[in-house]
């Protein structure tokens, strides 16, 4: 079984949800049991659907659907933050995490009812498993969510169905049923959220920052399926198509989103931005070093695309060269989530939205940088990257930023958590911006000894956990915020297993490993 890379990261997965569940145990933790069962043995027919070509619609080659992995992520991060906030004193958060990890458990379920219903002849015994763990996840939330919350939840599933139908048409082989399921309902919990606030009456005034990271990302998503619908019915490649993207942008930005962050926070969107970046001289500071920083990943660009017109058309950025963006991204982040969280995080939510808005350039061919942004990216292709869209340096941003975007820390005091929670921030620059990198590079050039069943090295493996326990280390002496008050062996421990993953998965390891690695923190 352990030349099975399906069994050995569905053990890993079994592993980190028993971990996490022998600290916290409560009413919830027998339904994430259930659920994981349940999801793999459902994982099983997905991935025989695939293999036969019987799958609705097409996902990305891999040797696993993912559901596993998947289905267990947003019902954990919900029961972990729920802790957290518990300890806080915030009952409203402490609700909207468990609604999270219910909605959450819902849309895992639905899925899988699909799953069983697509596969003929239909499976007794998985059935019977997806039957009882149903039951008790249906039981438990009957006894635990209001009336109000339930609606919040069908509403939360109902948007995910809407989006799969929309996404899974118009990128095809861009994602596994896991990657979609898991990037779909965080973006029907942040569209949901985003519906609620602004239909709420009053004088209230919701928080900024959230508030700008929900329009962002709803914003972004709504522009990008507008022009997908426009760009069907004439050339996308034309000027006139140019000017009708840029004038529609503008109008969407300052008309709808701007008016939209107004009604929400009663602030004017430019003006408070502007006032937020140079209210302190530490945030001039970090905006010089970054703007730094991405002037030289601009440098590294344009200097591989010289280097493919001086060699060949067939050249290919090596590992080295790739993994080069993940050492700017931790320089990055690291300043910031030591000096200035807030700061972090709304520069993330406008690199994510300028990222994206960049794609559908590329994408559509939008004159005049379209066929230059297409070029200049195709030489750093991933090998996942086999849909329509290139969305490689996207999932690198969103896994380095997924854990500050949430970590309540943003929103209250530091001193409102223990020492080694505090470290949970940095779950993406330990996963994805060091161990990640570290496993890439010594992996396939001082790999020898591989994993039983896949690609990935031993020595790849070793060096990104030493990476990420030195890293930790010097965590610890520049953040006099992070302690760890004796908790090292479960550091080193949630390290290793998530290390482990990274080496088995064939799912997005940019967006999975950051979100694994952040729940083992914030327990």
């Amino acid at each position: 079984m352990l030349k099975n890379p399906v069994f050995v990261e569905s053990f890993i997965v079994f592993i980190i949800v028993l971990s996490v569940h022998a600290v916290i145990w409560n009413r919830f933790s027998w339904c994430t049991l259930a659920l994981a069962v349940q999801a793999y043995y459902v994982q099983h027919k997905w991935d025989r659907l695939l293999k036969s070509g019987n799958a609705v619609f097409q996902y990305r080659p891999a040797f696993s659907s993912g559901l596993l992995p998947a289905s267990v992520v947003l019902p954990l991060l919900g029961i972990v933050l729920k802790e957290r906030w518990e300890m806080i004193g915030n009952v409203h958060f402490e609700r909207f995490c468990i609604v999270c990890s219910a909605a959450g458990m819902a849309i895992a379920l639905f899925v899988s009812l699909l799953v069983l219903g697509l596969t003929k002849p239909i499976p007794t015994n998985t059935s019977i498993v997806y039957g009882f763990a149903a039951c008790a996840i249906t039981y438990t939330f009957k006894h635990s969510l209001s009336v109000s919350e339930v609606i919040e939840i069908l509403e939360v599933l109902l948007i995910f169905v809407y989006l799969s139908l929309i996404v899974l048409y118009i990128m095809p082989r861009s994602f596994t049923p896991g990657e979609v399921m898991l990037f779909l309902s965080g973006l029907s919990i942040v569209t949901n959220q985003l519906i609620k606030r602004s239909l709420t009456f009053g004088d209230s005034r919701c928080d900024p920052l959230a508030s700008f990271l929900l329009v962002a990302v709803v914003g972004t998503a709504l522009l990008g399926l507008i022009f997908t619908i426009l760009y069907c019915f004439m050339d996308s490649e034309t000027w006139f198509s140019a000017l009708i993207f840029h004038v529609m942008a503008i109008i969407f930005g300052l008309g709808i989103m701007a008016p939209w962050f107004y009604r929400l926070t009663r602030n004017d969107l430019f003006g408070w931005f502007l006032k937020f970046l140079i209210s302190t001289r530490t945030r001039i500071y970090l905006l010089s070093c970054w703007f730094t920083l991405a002037f030289l990943a601009t440098v590294i660009v344009f200097h591989q695309n010289l280097k493919q017109s001086a060699t060949s058309k067939d050249y290919k950025a090596s590992t080295v060269v790739r993994k080069i963006f993940h050492a700017i991204l931790v320089a990055t982040y690291i300043p910031g989530l030591i000096f200035d969280r807030q700061l972090l995080y709304i520069a993330a939510v406008f690199c994510f939205a300028a990222f994206v808005v960049l794609e559908y350039i590329r994408h559509f061919r939008i004159k005049p940088f379209g066929m230059t942004l297409r070029s200049m990216l195709t030489l750093f292709l991933d090998g996942r990257d086999s849909g329509p869209l290139i969305l490689t340096h996207i999932y690198l941003l969103l896994g380095l930023t997924l854990p500050v975007w949430l970590f309540p820390g943003v929103f209250v005091p530091k001193s409102s958590f223990p020492g080694e929670v505090a470290l949970a921030p940095y779950a993406g620059v330990l996963a994805v911006g060091i161990g990640d990198a570290m496993a890439s590079v010594f992996g396939s050039t001082m790999g020898e000894v591989k994993w039983p069943g896949t690609k990935k090295t031993f020595e790849g493996t070793a060096t990104s956990v030493f990476a990420q326990i030195i890293a930790v280390a010097l965590i610890l002496i520049f953040d006099k915020t992070v302690s760890l008050n004796g908790s090292y062996t479960w550091i080193v421990g949630s390290i290793t297993i998530v290390s482990l993953l990274e080496a088995y998965t064939d799912q997005i390891d940019n967006l999975f490993l950051p979100l694994y690695l952040f729940i083992m923190l914030m327990v």
